[in-house]
């Protein structure tokens, strides 16, 4: 949905008409969201649809709370950088105060540079690449829960420390991919590891992974990390187990959401490890946000990225009530050293806070899938193996980024 130049002058027009009604929507100023997310791409089910949803809760939370309005809209940004920095520059030069969610990490960073030169703010949950708030971070650009170097650390350190110590990577060919298999060969060196080799494939065209998946068994590695996510994961699971790999070798997908476990059945994915800052089934409060969350989105349990989104939302707007819609709307900027300087507290994620550099605090937590015997229902797919602290899976703080927090 957009703004164009004639809803703007005709909804003048209309007000002008109705001096009551024009001078209550002056006293209540409107902050506009605009979840920018994969609608029917391969990270739709990890992100898309349940993301708006949990946008949506958020607002719905909040609203009884707040002395200002909130629209939430949305986009398909089609997973291309080109088309998600056109979107979200007509947003901003038209009104809306922020992009939400942006799944894949190159059209995160290029919508964090629109963001930056409109001073409008990007809240990210779902883009992992590491750069975001590291080399190439932004004093308006939040990302909440989970990164590339997140990932590398708890799922990568875990199986090093198993003695897995041979890898071979299958990698998405773009900023993401890279960035998740270059952090966890680096774990695997500095624990006296060897890399024995990665292909690169191309994104996202690429349905068809067997001939990489031979390419790995040929190399004789003990692991096969898995630097890619959404219908790729998938896929390359799949492919992995048709050539016997899970038999032979330890299948690591080094980011595997919840919904990729359900889709490909525990027959396939039991035992697998993966990291997420989320599970539905953690505690009360994560079972309480879901039980909430489930109404609007009926078919699909939420993970980290979707928990993500209704958090960073929720602390969004208690800034802005915080700072004042009026003052917020100046400079996206401000808005977000206003997140930084206050502590976070959620069902979702319980209390936490967010970084000088953007990056949000919470622990990690390693989980195994069950196997079929395990589950007793159809979302029940993870038992917690370990909880790592953020201090052990945040990466260290870049000193390029430290933006003033207040």
């Amino acid at each position: 949905m957009f703004f164009s130049r004639r809803t703007l002058l005709g909804g003048a027009a209309a007000l002008s008409a109705t001096p009551i009604l024009r001078a209550r929507a002056q006293s209540r100023p409107k902050i506009v969201i605009g979840v920018l997310t994969d609608l029917s791409g391969t990270y739709r089910d990890n992100t898309g649809p349940t993301s708006l949803a949990a946008t949506q809760l958020a607002v719905q939370e909040m609203r009884p709370h707040l002395s200002f309005d909130v629209e939430v809209i949305s986009a398909d940004h089609q997973n291309k950088p080109d088309i998600a920095a056109s979107i979200s520059r007509q947003w901003f030069d038209q009104g809306v105060d922020v992009a939400a969610d942006v799944p894949t990490s190159s059209v995160a960073l290029a919508v964090a540079q629109v963001a930056r030169e409109k001073d409008k703010i990007m809240l990210n949950a779902s883009a992992t690449v590491a750069a975001l708030t590291d080399e190439q971070c932004s004093p308006n650009t939040i990302v909440w829960t989970f990164d590339t170097y997140e990932n590398a650390h708890s799922t990568g350190g875990s199986l090093m420390a198993q003695g897995f110590k041979s890898w071979y990577f299958v990698t998405a060919n773009y900023a993401f991919g890279i960035s998740l298999e270059t952090l966890t060969a680096e774990v695997v060196k500095q624990g006296g590891g060897e890399v024995k080799g990665a292909v690169r494939y191309p994104f996202p065209e690429t349905t068809d992974f067997s001939s990489y998946v031979a390419q790995a068994q040929a190399s004789g590695a003990a692991v096969l990390g898995l630097a890619m996510a959404g219908l790729d994961t998938q896929n390359a699971i799949k492919a992995a187990a048709e050539f016997g790999l899970n038999k032979t070798m330890r299948i690591a997908p080094l980011l595997m959401f919840m919904q990729d476990a359900h889709a490909l059945g525990l027959q396939v994915c039991g035992g697998l490890l993966t990291t997420e800052t989320f599970y539905w089934d953690l505690n009360d409060r994560t079972r309480a946000f879901t039980k909430r969350l489930l109404p609007l989105s009926p078919k699909n349990y939420p993970n980290q990225a979707h928990a993500s989104s209704y958090s960073s939302t929720l602390h969004y707007l208690k800034a802005v009530q915080a700072m004042g819609a009026a003052e917020a709307k100046k400079s996206g900027r401000a808005a977000i050293a206003r997140m930084k300087a206050m502590p976070t507290d959620d069902d979702a994620f319980g209390p936490g806070s967010v970084r000088a550099d953007g990056r949000g605090v919470f622990p990690a937590y390693l989980f195994q899938v069950k196997t079929p015997q395990e589950s007793k229902g159809e979302w029940d797919l993870y038992k917690l193996v370990r909880t790592a602290p953020a201090s052990e899976v945040v990466h260290p703080l870049n000193d390029k980024c430290k933006f003033p927090t207040s």
